[in-house]
C-alpha cells in the first residue's frame, strides 16, 4: 500500500488493523457424539483447510454431553448420536430453532479384535465367551442399539451377566480392542479401516435406526464459523468424508 508522502503512516495503521482483525480465524467449539469422534477429526481438518478456522473437538456420550450443555458448557455446535436429542436442546432454548439436520445414519457392529471370534449372529447365541462390551444403554443411543438387537435376537438374558459397560461407545471398544472383552458391540466407523479381527454386521432390521442429527446450539447462535461448520458438514467434500467412515446420508 502507498501512502501519500504528506500524511503520516501512523493515521493508517487503525485501518490497517482493522482490516486485519475482521480476517482473524475463528475457533468453533464442537461436541460430538464418541461414535463419530474419528470422522470429526477428519472433517474438521478439511474444514479448517478451507476456512482457516479452527476446531475444538469434545467427545462422549451424547446424554454426557447434553447433561454439560445444560449446565453451560459453551459448545456452539452438537454432532449427536440420536434425533431426540438436538430436538431436546432446541425445545429447551440451548439450541437454535430450524437448525437440527441429519448428517449421518450409523450401523452397529460386534466385532472382536481376535480374527477367529466372530462368525455371526450364532457367536451370541452359542456364547462361548467371557465378556461382551457395549456402551450405556443409559446415555448412548449405540449402546441402546445393542440391547435392542440383543433382544431381538432372543439372546438378552443369556449374556446379561457378561456384559461389560463403558461410559460411551468409545469406551466399549477400547475394553474390545485391548482384548479385555472377547467381543462387543461397537460403531461400524470405528473398525471400518481396520483389516484385522474378525466382524458382523448386525441387520438393520434388528435395531432402531441410529439417524444422527446435528444442531446449533446457543453459545454459536452468532458464530459465522459455528454456521460455516454444519454447511461444511452438509457440503460433498463433507459428505464424502461421512461416508468414507461407513455411515450413510441423505446424499
Amino acid at each position: 500500500m502507498r501512502f501519500p508522502s504528506a500524511v503520516p503512516l501512523a493515521l493508517f495503521l487503525p485501518l490497517m488493523l482493522g482490516v486485519a482483525g475482521s480476517a482473524r480465524a475463528e475457533t468453533v467449539s464442537v461436541a460430538v457424539a464418541a461414535n463419530f469422534a474419528d470422522a470429526a477429526k477428519a472433517i474438521a481438518a478439511a474444514y479448517t483447510a478451507r476456512t482457516g478456522n479452527d476446531v475444538t473437538i469434545s467427545s462422549g456420550a451424547t446424554g454426557a454431553l447434553y447433561t454439560q450443555i445444560s449446565q453451560g458448557a459453551p459448545f456452539e455446535v452438537l454432532l449427536s448420536a440420536d434425533s431426540k436429542t438436538p430436538k431436546k436442546a432446541v425445545d429447551a432454548k440451548l439450541g437454535v430453532d430450524g437448525t437440527e439436520f441429519t448428517y449421518a445414519v450409523g450401523k452397529i457392529v460386534l466385532f472382536s479384535a481376535d480374527p477367529a471370534e466372530v462368525t455371526g449372529e450364532d457367536t451370541l447365541k452359542v456364547g462361548k465367551f467371557d465378556k461382551i462390551a457395549i456402551a450405556d444403554p443409559k446415555t448412548a443411543p449405540y449402546g441402546a442399539a445393542a440391547i435392542e438387537a440383543m433382544t431381538k435376537l432372543g439372546v438378552i438374558d443369556a449374556v446379561t451377566q457378561k456384559l461389560v459397560t463403558g461410559t460411551s461407545i468409545a469406551q466399549a471398544y477400547q475394553f474390545v480392542d485391548s482384548r479385555n472383552a472377547e467381543l462387543g458391540f461397537v460403531a461400524l466407523s470405528q473398525v471400518v479401516k481396520r483389516t484385522d479381527g474378525s466382524r458382523w454386521l448386525v441387520p438393520q432390521e434388528d435395531y432402531t435406526p441410529l439417524t444422527q442429527d446435528a444442531v446449533l446450539l446457543a453459545p454459536g447462535k452468532d458464530s459465522a464459523g459455528a454456521k460455516a461448520f454444519l454447511d461444511f458438514l452438509k457440503s460433498d467434500d463433507g459428505v464424502a468424508v461421512i461416508k468414507s467412515f461407513g455411515y450413510e446420508t441423505g446424499k
